[in-house]
């Protein structure tokens, strides 16, 4: 027979020849896994997105300077980052810089509609919208009262 002459006799002759070469394959891995009908089954995979985890993460972070704000802000971003922030280390270097910080991180727990407190002197605390810190109103002194009922 001769091919040249006619192309399309060419091609379905290497297609018959692939497909009875896949279909050897397909017979082989299908005795090996012991499955009779393979056209039938398929799997679909979606490479393009990734299992996330929605549980919630207390994340400690140190407040050392400035740029440090953005890994803060990127955790609280994604929705399920309780943050404990030490800023001790910025307090005692510059107050200027850690009002600037704090108040960065306020602004954004603002918009995200979080909750932020102060815990002691050197911790801020800041949740995402799903948890609320409970902040007590201060009480004022029984001895600051007195003054003032004396007079």
């Amino acid at each position: 027979m001769n091919y040249a002459k006619n192309p399309r006799n060419l091609y379905k002759s290497l297609q018959y020849k692939l497909t009875m070469v896949f279909d050897r394959i397909k017979r082989a891995f299908s005795d090996s896994v012991g499955s009779s009908d393979i056209d039938n089954e398929y799997i679909e995979i979606d490479l393009g997105q990734e299992k996330k985890e929605n549980k919630v993460l207390v994340k400690l972070f140190v407040l050392k300077q400035y740029e440090d704000v953005t890994e803060i802000l990127n955790a609280l971003r994604e929705g399920y980052t309780i943050a404990i922030i030490d800023i001790k280390i910025l307090r005692q270097k510059d107050s200027i810089e850690l009002k600037r910080a704090v108040s960065k991180i306020k602004k954004t727990t603002d918009a995200l509609e979080g909750s932020i407190a102060g815990f002691g002197e050197n911790t801020v605390i800041v949740t995402p919208s799903f948890a609320k810190i409970h902040k007590e109103e201060a009480k004022p002194k029984q001895d600051e009262q007195n003054k003032f009922d004396s007079y």
